[in-house]
């Protein structure tokens, strides 16, 4: 079954120790928007998906849930 992005990011924050607003200063987005996205309301476009992987040097494919691994 495929995971959802608001579980992954979710999960991320959690096992991470990361609040939403910390999260959204360092990929550079409104907190809300973060809490939009853990709602299941939006979803990151491109240019988000790529700003956070490049914060926490991740894989593209781990924010997509095509691979569980960060890397």
């Amino acid at each position: 079954m495929e995971r959802e992005f608001k579980d992954i990011l979710r999960n991320f924050l959690v096992e991470n120790s990361i609040t939403q607003t910390e999260f959204a200063l360092k990929i550079g987005v409104k907190q809300g928007q973060i809490s939009e996205w853990l709602k299941g309301k939006a979803k990151p476009g491109y240019d988000n998906l790529k700003q956070m992987s490049s914060a926490y040097e991740i894989s593209a494919d781990f924010w997509l849930g095509i691979r569980d691994e960060l890397y």
